[in-house]
């Protein structure tokens, strides 16, 4: 059963941090890409980040450059999204997202950046 257990998401000031974590298990983790999405309440759902299969590519929706870091350990079927210099517009819900043959996501984490 494959599954994507997301945590860390809360309640954070303008400028604050938070580090997302992505718990994932019943598939190969170690051999899939990897990424985290967000959606905002009334908006389509957004890539904020991806991960290769082995973490040595990544990429980065512009919006989040500079602020926001992806990693993986393989060791531990886990991916991480560090989230610095946050804004109120950064307010959403985030989704981690495992690419195979097959699209799996997690059911999501509420982050709330306050002004």
């Amino acid at each position: 059963q494959v599954q994507l257990a997301e945590s860390g998401g809360g309640l954070v000031q303008t400028g604050g941090t938070l580090r997302l974590s992505c718990a994932a298990s019943g598939f190969p983790f170690s051999s899939t890409n990897m990424g985290w999405f967000r959606q905002a309440p009334g908006k389509e759902r957004e890539r904020v980040a991806g991960i290769n299969w082995s973490g040595t590519v990544t990429d980065y929706a512009d919006f989040v450059k500079g602020r926001f870091t992806i990693s993986r350990d393989n060791a531990k079927n886990t991916v991480y999204l560090q989230m610095n210099s946050l804004k109120p517009e950064d307010t959403a819900v985030y989704y981690c997202k495992a690419t195979n043959t097959n699209n799996y996501w997690g059911k999501g984490t509420l982050v709330t950046v306050s002004s």
